[in-house]
């Protein structure tokens, strides 16, 4: 490999995310139980939120925004204002908690920052990802911050001519398959894999990869042995 930059997905990769959005959920669901089953208020929530990611983007505003039109429809525009000033103050608990490094994130950072540029690359909302990178402590190994409305081969071709590099000279590592692994490949860069235990349904894929330019590792330290 002749690579010159390495990129890596944020949450999940870099951080805990998937956690607290979990757990807010758990939250809502307790707050709307008199209107519907939990299994009910699931198949809704992602409908609603897979419906409004062409409105809203990823992240925790448009959670939020969902969560409400979840709550106006299950309760057929019943739903109280209490309960909507509740589901907005779980968005702000979201967005104020800590982040929390994942395990050899910064070790792996260290030992490459000086044979790569290290750059972001994620999607989300574009406030709420730069709080979260600001909070993280380790901004400073990066010499680039992507922050996408999707991840799809576009977008990753528009991040390869910023950097003025070749396809083949970038390497991006994440946890998810379908965003961080597959268009880069498709556009001619090399993938590495670092599963996390939860993955938003959204994301996930049933193909199986069978590329040469294509690692799956079980924790972030593992790169370091073929870098």
């Amino acid at each position: 490999m002749n690579l010159k930059v390495i990129a890596f997905d944020a949450d999940d990769t870099l951080w805990v995310n998937e956690p607290y959005f979990r757990h807010t959920e758990e939250q809502f669901y307790n707050l709307l139980g008199e209107f519907s089953s939990q299994q009910g208020l699931e198949r809704e929530l992602f409908k609603i939120e897979i419906e409004n990611l062409g409105f809203y983007g990823y992240g925790i505003k448009g959670f939020v925004l969902s969560m409400i039109e979840t709550a106006l429809k299950v309760t057929d525009n019943k739903i109280s204002t209490e309960v909507i000033g509740k589901i907005i103050e779980l968005g702000k608990e979201m967005m104020n908690r800590p982040i929390e490094l994942l395990d050899g994130v910064e070790e792996v950072l260290d030992a490459l920052k000086d044979k790569y540029r290290l750059v972001v690359a994620t999607k989300g909302d574009l406030l709420d990802q730069e709080r979260k990178l600001k909070k993280s402590g380790i901004s400073h190994y990066f010499h680039h911050i992507e922050i996408m409305s999707e991840k799809d081969d576009a977008n990753y071709l528009k991040l390869i001519k910023h950097l003025d590099i070749q396809p083949n000279e970038l390497m991006m590592v994440g946890n998810s398959l379908k965003s961080d692994i597959l268009p880069v490949l498709n556009v001619g860069g090399h993938g590495v894999h670092v599963p996390y235990h939860i993955t938003w349904a959204h994301e996930h894929i049933e193909d199986t990869i069978d590329d040469e330019r294509f690692k799956s590792v079980e924790v972030i330290r593992e790169v370091l042995a073929f870098l």
